[in-house]
């Protein structure tokens, strides 16, 4: 680091005796006059700090190395210069306490390593509505916690924002928010009790931090306002600490279109007044610790399309009201400890769903076969349950299966993690931003009985077709599986399938032994035990079609040959009879005598049976 005394002006450096210098430090002295633009030409200069002095002018512009500069306490005037924004390197930049003027310039956004920002920036910004710095994951906001700003926002976004010294302090005078938005800002403990007594905010996003306690000392003063600025109403706090109950106070929200409280601690029951929210379009309550039954009065929420309740402690069957919700594309209740049958009005009454999980929980009976109405699901994971019977046949008519169905999801400002969890290759997988190219039906871990039908062979998008883990005796390992060729992953591992592996198509190239583990019955490639007659199930098959051939023509020539004889026979007789009068003749006396004879030894044992009787 090479340093040097501070001459009494910046114009009397010597250019040429700097032309390699690193670091220039001449702050706390009293230089005048103007910044030399010769500065600009100090190629290899990092570091510059000119504070507190009586330096005046413009600020010029700067070799474009510099990682800091410190220009602070002097009496600068003019705008601040676009070229700043140019200085990539740039960490750390400081030009309080000057007589700038104008606007801040939008190149400022592109300094990307810039570090901090303390409150001297928004020292004349009286006028200022909107300030928008998310995205600056190295940025730290330092003020001092007595810090009154002078303007007042209706619109705050510092995601993605390094905030020292804790919860904004000076947000408390800030009392025309509209949109605040805090998320991933490496916030954490608990709200501040000053909080509540803030307006409600319209848009309050505070996600993926570690804000910890209750929801109690939410914004909740003020009255409830109509809402007119651009974004949805919402309010995003999952990815925290937040534990306790859902308080009562969220329900004058009416205006709300998304509530996300997800990933969090969470307890208690649903509020029933969370109805009120006619609004809503979104809830997502998943991966908490709630318990109790769903109330009926989330059905009054007629806007809702994305119900996710996944990932908690529910109890009882789902309430008959929800059949109401028939906007409804995504409906999910896994992982949960819901029971009784799966209702039939799903199907009759949610006929837009796109999404339907009812995953891990203690459903019993049959699959409703009216599942098989909603054309438009893309996911059906009926897993880990306690269902019985068979799998419908007409699974086959779930077209969202087969083509993109024709109902698009809905989008909103709200839509920050809209996630969803499915079991691919036996790991549970959550899929955010690109769920809706996956296609799935799961309904392994059951109690399942009878075929495979051929029928899914039809679902031509069905590319994580779980079957594994059926728990009955009675499966069987359909032919029809043979002819698949749209599979990416099988997995029909512990069942109590038996016989001979087909191939042909898709199958063959599914050649990873684990897929068929623990069917002590099956054999075949790509399982080590071969099979004992040696034989291609297709063949097998050929060969019993065959034989079953050769027992037919076998049944039909028997039959010829009785035919045949008995052809034969007839018209040897009967033909001559016909041609040969003398031969008609003697056959007719023969008949004839032959009658009376049998017709007198009739007589005699009839007459001697009345005899025998008379004397009895």
């Amino acid at each position: 680091m090479e340093m040097i005394d501070s001459p009494k002006n910046a114009s009397e450096c010597s250019h040429d005796s700097l032309a390699n210098l690193r670091v220039l430090d001449l702050s706390y002295n009293r230089l005048v006059g103007s910044i030399p633009e010769s500065v600009s030409r100090l190629r290899f200069l990092e570091a510059l700090d000119l504070s507190q002095n009586h330096l005046t002018g413009p600020v010029p512009e700067f070799p474009g190395n510099l990682t800091k500069l410190d220009l602070s306490s002097n009496q600068l005037t003019g705008s601040i210069p676009k070229s700043l924004g140019t200085l990539a390197a740039l960490t750390d930049l400081n030009l309080s306490s000057n007589l700038l003027n104008g606007s801040i310039p939008l190149s400022i956004g592109k300094l990307a390593k810039l570090r901090v920002v303390t409150e001297a920036y928004f020292a004349n910004l009286s006028m200022l509505k909107d300030l928008d710095a998310s995205s600056n994951t190295k940025l730290t906001f330092n003020v001092s916690r007595g810090w009154i700003p002078p303007f007042q926002l209706k619109s705050l976004n510092l995601s993605s924002y390094n905030i020292s010294n804790g919860f904004l302090q000076w947000l408390r005078k800030q009392r025309k928010l509209q949109i605040l938005v805090l998320s991933n800002a490496t916030l954490s403990g608990p709200l501040p009790t000053w909080l509540r007594k803030m307006p409600i905010i319209p848009v309050l996003d505070l996600s993926h931090n570690k804000f910890s306690g209750p929801l109690t000392n939410l914004p909740n003063g003020g009255n409830d306002k109509v809402y007119t600025y651009s974004p949805e109403p919402a309010l995003l706090l999952e990815y925290n600490l937040f534990n306790g109950s859902i308080p009562r106070s969220l329900c004058r929200r009416t205006y709300l279109v998304g509530l996300d409280l997800s990933k969090n601690m969470l307890s208690g029951k649903i509020p029933n007044c969370l109805g009120n929210l006619k609004d809503l379009t979104n809830m997502i309550l998943s991966s908490n610790r709630l318990s109790g039954v769903i109330p009926s009065s989330i059905a009054l929420n007629s806007s809702l399309f994305w119900l996710s309740l996944n990932d908690n402690n529910f109890i009882g069957e789902l309430p008959r009201e929800l059949a109401n919700l028939q906007r409804l594309q995504v409906l999910d209740v896994g992982d949960n400890k819901f029971s009784g049958n799966i209702p039939k009005w799903i199907g009759e009454k949610l006929i837009d769903l796109v999404i339907l999980r009812l995953h891990k929980n203690n459903f019993t009976g049959r699959i409703p076969r009216s599942l098989c109405k909603i054309s438009s699901l893309q996911i059906l994971d009926l897993a880990y349950n306690n269902l019985t019977g068979t799998i419908p046949r007409c699974v086959g008519k779930l077209n969202g299966m087969v083509e993109s169905h024709s109902i698009p999801l809905y989008h909103s400002a709200s839509d920050y993690d809209k996630n969803v969890i499915q079991g691919m290759k036996g790991v549970d997988l959550e899929y955010t931003t690109i769920w809706g190219m996956v296609y799935n039906m799961d309904v392994s871990s059951n109690k399942l009985v009878g075929e495979i039908p051929v029928e899914l062979t039809a679902l031509s998008k069905l590319w994580g077709d779980s079957t594994q883990h059926w728990k009955d005796d009675r499966v069987i390992f359909s032919s029809s599986m043979a002819a698949l060729h749209f599979l990416s992953h099988l997995n029909l591992s512990y069942n109590n399938l038996s016989g001979q592996i087909p191939t042909g198509n898709q199958l063959q190239t599914l050649n990873d032994p684990s897929i068929y583990a623990g069917n002590k019955h099956l054999c075949g490639p790509p399982l080590p035990n071969t099979c004992s007659n040696h034989q291609d199930p297709t063949t097998t098959r050929s060969k019993k079609k065959h034989k079953a051939t050769d027992e037919w023509m076998k049944v039909w020539l028997f039959y010829g040959d009785i035919m045949s004889g008995f052809v034969t026979g007839f018209w040897g007789v009967i033909g001559v009879v016909l041609f040969k009068k003398q031969w008609r003749q003697k056959l007719f006396m023969f008949a004839e005598v032959m009658v009376d004879k049998i017709y007198v030894a009739v007589m005699l044992r009839v007459s001697k049976i009345k005899r025998g009787r008379e004397a009895a």
